[in-house]
């Protein structure tokens, strides 16, 4: 849960979470230096942006999501997603996140929990204020889960954040592991 300092908090998190309440075991993973990343992984993952207009840019295409799992407790909404590019539906990113509604206004809040739009579209269009802080890299290998979700014919290696968004002051807005699909996946689709 988000209340666990980030140095208590796996490098998965929230995506540990996720395998727990499923009764998975984590895929094997390591934390990996920024330097440690190949591009095009670098460029989409070392940054202080949302994932959601740099994978955009970088794609050229608008990006929606397909929901795999969803909880919402009035206090916060607890979901993976895969983004996906809008005319071609290839998979762009897997996300595992927390949400701390109390940070939004409506109709930001409804639209969190509708889970139509991805979070970071919904924070650029809401004109909310937000610091995006990755706090870890690292590479996992693709278990059953992940390949289906990126649509995988075997276990490969992904490399990813974790990335906490915060208001200007600080508060926790959102806890997000966000994993690419392999580098020939990735390459920009124009």
């Amino acid at each position: 849960m988000p209340d666990s300092s980030p140095s208590e908090r796996s490098i998965l998190h929230p995506l540990d979470d996720f395998y727990r309440v499923a009764g998975r075991p984590l895929p094997p993973h390591q934390s990996v230096t920024p330097s440690d990343l190949p591009e095009p992984a670098r460029t989409l993952l070392v940054h202080n942006r949302d994932m959601t207009s740099t994978l955009e840019q970088f794609h050229q295409g608008r990006i929606h999501l397909r929901v795999l799992s969803f909880q919402n407790d009035g206090i916060q909404v607890r979901r993976q997603v895969v983004l996906r590019l809008d005319q071609s539906e290839i998979p762009v990113e897997f996300g595992a996140t927390w949400v701390n509604l109390d940070r939004f206004a409506e109709p930001w809040r409804s639209q969190i929990v509708a889970s139509q739009r991805p979070l970071g579209g919904i924070l650029n269009a809401s004109g909310q204020r937000y610091v995006s802080r990755p706090s870890a890299f690292f590479r996992i290998i693709a278990d059953d889960f992940l390949q289906q979700a990126l649509g995988l014919t075997h276990a490969v290696a992904l490399f990813g954040r974790q990335n906490t968004l915060r208001t200007p002051e600080g508060l926790e807005i959102a806890g997000i592991v966000e994993i690419l699909p392999p580098g020939d996946v990735s390459t920009p689709r124009r």
